[in-house]
Parts: structure tokens; sequence; C-alpha cells
């Protein structure tokens, strides 16, 4: 592990659905895509994307299918959950990790995913950051903003389609870039100038 080198894995998944009011017997979400940037130094040094096979429910509904345009041959190619999990023990390797995900929910389905499926959870010792709540705090909200309502609010885009995996991840980390400048910006006022206590043209006018 490099010390004091941190990595900032910003993170994204879907999730399998119910059919709507339908009880599923047992049914919990599990992950079907997902889409993982990691950042050091300011840097994206890698971007991973892929569909995953679920492990409970292997079939779709087609409310899951029709909400993410997302086609149950995608997912029957996708990694395995086990697959999935190697992925992430081979990011957790090298750096002290800082998980950042819009939400609460993509790292409770996780560890919900890795329970039933009687593996350790992949990211050790690693903080986590709900972006959400992060954004919800520094503009006073009292509602938390869906993720690209968020960018949007900052005059920008966001990458790509929102509900791919990939593409949320990429634009949850432009949102944290952004809060991060201004929460600098307002931490570290830049200090006054001379020329800004003074106004020079009086001065001039004077002098003349």
């Amino acid at each position: 592990m490099v010390k004091g080198k941190r990595q900032f894995l910003f993170i994204d998944f879907e999730f399998t659905m119910p059919e709507k009011n339908a009880r599923a017997k047992n049914f919990y979400p599990e992950i079907i895509e997902a889409g993982v940037v990691s950042v050091v130094d300011d840097k994206i040094i890698e971007q991973f994307s892929s569909f995953v096979t679920p492990v409970k429910f292997p079939i779709l509904t087609e409310r899951c299918k029709s909400f993410l345009h997302i086609s149950q041959e995608q997912v029957d190619r996708g990694l395995s959950f086990f697959e999935l999990i190697r992925k992430f023990e081979e990011l957790n390797m090298q750096y002290e990790n800082v998980i950042v995900t819009w939400g609460n929910m993509d790292m409770k389905v996780l560890r919900h995913n890795c329970l039933q499926a009687g593996v350790p959870f992949p990211i050790k010792k690693a903080s986590e950051i709900d972006l959400s709540m992060e954004y919800k705090r520094f503009f006073g909200d009292q509602n938390q903003t869906g993720l690209w309502k968020a960018v949007q609010e900052y005059g920008k885009e966001g990458i790509g389609k929102h509900h791919r995996a990939l593409d949320d991840a990429l634009t949850t980390y432009n949102i944290f870039r952004l809060v991060e400048k201004d929460k600098r910006y307002l931490e570290r006022p830049e200090p006054t100038t001379i020329g800004d206590r003074i106004d020079f043209s009086k001065l001039l006018n004077e002098i003349v």
C-alpha cells in the first residue's frame, strides 16, 4: 500500500427491481451493473464498467428492464458477483480508500449482497462519503437532490445517460469536484490586496 496516498472510488450501481405492486417472496435488490471511477491526486487513473449477473434472482422483471433499459442478455453476459468482488479487492490493494456515492443505497446493497453470497465486504478500512448529504448540507437544502438535478443546478449536464452506472459514477465525480472547489473558496477567501482597499482613480485625482 502506498502510504499517505488516497484513492477516491466513485461508485454507482444499478439494481434489480420487483414488478410494481408485486410481492416477490424474499426479494432483495441485487447489483446488475457497476460503474467505478478511481481518482488519485485529482487524476482519473481507472474507469471500470460491467454488467453483473444476479445470484438469487437472475431473471430481470419487465419493470427493471424497462426502467433501466437493460436487457436480460446483457446481464447474462456480465461478470458474476464473485468476479465483481475480486475486482473491488484489486482496487483496494494499493491505497487508502475513500468511497464516494450519491446516496447511501449503493453501499447498503453491496454489503447485503456480500452477506447473502457469503463473501466479505471487499473494500477494507475505507471511509465513505454520501455526496448527496454533503450537497444537501452545503447548500442548506431541506430535501436530498437527485444526482442529475444537482449537476444541472451547477449549470452543467450529466455525463452520458442517467441510470447507466459508469455515467452516473463520472457525474458523481464531477459534482464532487465542483462542491470541493466551492468549499475551498469559502474556507480560504483570497486575502485583500492594497488595490482592493484603495481606489487608485480617486487617489490619482487628489494628487493631480
